[in-house]
């Protein structure tokens, strides 16, 4: 089931046509390649980051980001999204009363790219993006959290969530679910897809699961 979701966006991704500023932007992204070669050979900071925990940048369409406000309707406080890429869920979340509202990418192309964006709609001084590494950021203080990753890193961040989100809190992911966790609602279709998880419920489960493996 899971491979066949990951084949229907992949499939959705390469009959996409992208307009100029998406191509403009992907540019920004992926003209990090001549960085990237430059960054593997000479920043050792770079060369510890596994290739299956890199990221390629696609940038979130507008269905995508309208998708991910959705499940977040009606919830408020800070928000974390994940290799925030361009900075458009942030700044989306921003113009929705979300704070703080805070990025975290690694690129530093694009962090750039997306304070030029919060500049451009006036909230850069209400936007917070940060070019760090999301295995040692601490999330515990976030009630929503956000994230456009690919995935072998889902698979990876699902220990994380768990063990530092609040109990209220709520991830919402874009393009790809989490491979293990059951959503509890799903907003869009194909590419497009968001899914919600309330970590409550996640923990509950896990817990019973422990239980139940503890009494067999």
């Amino acid at each position: 089931m899971e491979d066949d979701i990951q084949e229907e966006v992949l499939a959705q991704f390469k009959e996409r046509r992208l307009g100029g500023w998406q191509v403009l932007q992907l540019t920004a992204g992926t003209g990090l390649a001549v960085y990237a070669v430059w960054a593997g050979i000479l920043m050792p900071g770079f060369r510890r980051v596994p290739l299956r925990l890199q990221v390629p940048y696609m940038p979130a369409s507008r269905a995508q980001v309208s998708n991910v406000m959705t499940l977040l309707k009606g919830r408020s406080g800070g928000i974390a999204d994940l290799g925030s890429g361009d900075g458009r869920i942030v700044l989306e979340a921003c113009s929705k009363g979300f704070s703080p509202a805070v990025g975290y990418e690694l690129n530093p192309w694009l962090v750039r790219l997306a304070y030029f964006h919060a500049w451009r709609a006036g909230r850069h001084k209400s936007i917070s993006y940060r070019r760090e590494d999301l295995w040692k950021v601490d999330l515990s203080a976030y009630k929503n959290v956000t994230v456009f990753l690919a995935p072998s890193v889902l698979s990876l961040l699902q220990k994380k969530l768990l063990a530092e989100l609040p109990e209220d809190a709520l991830i919402v992911a874009g393009r790809f679910p989490f491979p293990d966790w059951t959503a509890c609602k799903v907003e869009g279709d194909g590419a497009d897809r968001a899914w919600a998880y309330h970590i409550q419920e996640l923990r509950h489960r896990y817990q019973s699961q422990d239980v139940h493996e503890e009494t067999s």
